[in-house]
């Protein structure tokens, strides 16, 4: 079995995944369809000083499917509901190496054990303070702390550069 690559509508992916394995039982093509996946990522924010993991897709509108490439799964990929295609061709798509699909699914494992963060900031970077009592006040980033989901802003207040400690969700890059 080799490692393809569909696209389908965006927002749908998980919808895809389940009606491509729900058929491929009905249609008894287990053996010729194998994984079917939605590459994703836990993130991890804090709000209100709580903890929240939650998972995003990594690729909007991709979904991975591992098969054997054949009339019958490909009778099955264009006739499932949401499905646009093949990318690398429609008829003979070219497929995903071995490597390229296991780096991806590598990194989906590793995201499930260490989150990462939902949001990124770095020193230096220039941010804007969205909420609290320093909304609207324009800052530098001087120090990064991921394990409680906060970040150090240097403020100017009466001419000064003041420190200020803010949580992830209370700033925002400037672009």
């Amino acid at each position: 079995m080799k490692w393809y690559i569909l696209q389908v509508h965006t927002g749908f992916e998980k919808k895809v995944k389940a009606s491509i394995e729900e058929r491929s039982k009905q249609d008894n093509l287990q053996t010729q369809i194998g994984k079917v996946v939605v590459p994703t990522e836990n993130t991890v924010e804090i709000v209100k000083g709580v903890k929240k993991t939650s998972s995003r897709n990594v690729y909007p509108g991709y979904v991975l499917i591992q098969m054997d490439f054949n009339d019958e799964t490909w009778h099955l990929i264009q006739e499932t509901p949401k499905v646009s295609g093949f990318i690398g061709g429609q008829d003979n798509p070219t497929p995903l190496s071995d490597a390229d699909a296991n780096k991806i699914i590598s990194q989906m494992e590793e995201s499930s054990l260490r989150p990462v963060p939902k949001y990124h900031f770095e020193k230096g970077e220039q941010v804007i303070v969205t909420e609290g009592p320093f909304a609207n006040f324009h800052g530098l980033v001087d120090e990064v702390k991921p394990d409680k989901g906060k970040v150090s802003v240097l403020v100017s207040i009466f001419g000064r550069s003041t420190p200020v400690e803010l949580e992830f969700s209370h700033v925002q890059k400037v672009s």
